[in-house]
């Protein structure tokens, strides 16, 4: 026993060091964090945390005039503008998403192969991206314009319809029935011809950015897979849909997270082309809390409408998590 006791008292003071040594380690490593957490405090967490207090008020220019407790969640929750905001929000999200990855994963594959010029394909496709949106915004509405635009022109000399595009707030399919002189009932109105253009600017606007990030995806598969499923009879399809979509499946993952996000809280190329009209046609759930912050202002409602908007954007990622990724494959 005493020999025992002589070893543990010898080893007491190596034991002792080592936890000092742990500690002056967390502590350097906290100490190298400190600053990111500063600027993440202030910037990120005390602006959520005061905004979840605006929207407890009825907020002025002054301050808080007067505690409200959760009527501001109460009457955002029965209010019919929100609700269509955050279904023509779903309808420009579900269009959107599809039609995005859909073009940017062929695209992509397309620019993966051996063809001449792909460096000058991949530039020319990410520079809508990193153009800024107002002005690239401002030139489509331009475009769409009915009396001036450069598409109702080409439609003019090809004989076409010219439309009113961004000033249409009818349903696609109702203008369609009507053209061919049937009567669509209105819950099978769809989505306005002026989202609908909305739409085609932010496909045109992303595409580039998702094709990147598909090529570096695909730059990841390892080719000796596809080697080997060649030397098996693999054919062209068969080697896309066995070993292309599933290993590219974490790309896909991340895009459609990204890009789900993104269309939820798309704000900027709608306002500037049509400001959420015509009438309440484009007006998205962002465009709905500008409208309610600087042109009613009723700040604690739009601060409301803000965390019901983000709680939205929270369920749909996590159900994402939940569903999309169980078919995320790492290889």
């Amino acid at each position: 026993m005493t020999s025992q006791a002589t070893a543990v008292a010898q080893q007491r003071p190596f034991l002792t060091s080592r936890r000092l040594r742990k500690l002056r380690e967390a502590g350097l490593g906290y100490l190298f964090l400190l600053p990111a957490f500063v600027i993440l405090a202030i910037f990120e967490f005390w602006p959520v945390f005061y905004g979840a207090y605006i929207s407890t008020c009825n907020w002025t220019v002054r301050g808080c005039a007067r505690q409200l407790g959760l009527a501001n969640y109460a009457r955002a929750l029965s209010d019919p503008e929100m609700w269509h905001s955050l279904l023509v929000t779903a309808s420009y999200s579900i269009i959107s998403v599809p039609l995005q990855l859909g073009i940017s994963l062929l695209l992509a594959y397309l620019l993966f192969q051996q063809i001449r010029g792909k460096s000058l394909y991949r530039v020319l496709f990410f520079m809508p991206y990193i153009t800024a949106t107002v002005a690239s915004a401002s030139v489509w509405a331009f475009l769409y314009s009915p009396d001036r635009g450069l598409i109702n022109e080409v439609a003019k000399m090809l004989g076409l319809p010219q439309l009113r595009w961004l000033g249409e707030p009818r349903g696609i399919f109702t203008m369609i029935g009507e053209a061919m002189g049937v009567t669509v009932p209105a819950w099978l109105a769809g989505p306005s011809l002026a989202l609908l253009s909305i739409i085609l600017y932010t496909t045109w606007v992303f595409v580039g950015y998702d094709t990147v990030i598909f090529l570096a995806g695909l730059g990841n598969i390892p080719h000796e897979l596809y080697e080997a499923a060649k030397i098996d009879g693999a054919n062209g399809w068969q080697l896309f849909r066995w070993i292309t979509i599933p290993l590219l499946s974490p790309t896909t993952f991340f895009l459609l997270l990204y890009t789900v996000i993104g269309t939820f809280k798309a704000f900027n190329h709608i306002y500037v082309m049509t400001m959420g009209g015509p009438g309440d046609a484009t007006t998205t759930a962002s465009i709905l809390i500008f409208q309610q912050m600087y042109q009613y202002n009723r700040y604690g409602y739009s601060a409301a409408l803000s965390f019901i908007l983000f709680s939205v954007i929270l369920v749909i990622t996590i159900v994402q998590n939940r569903f999309a990724g169980r078919a995320v494959v790492y290889a």
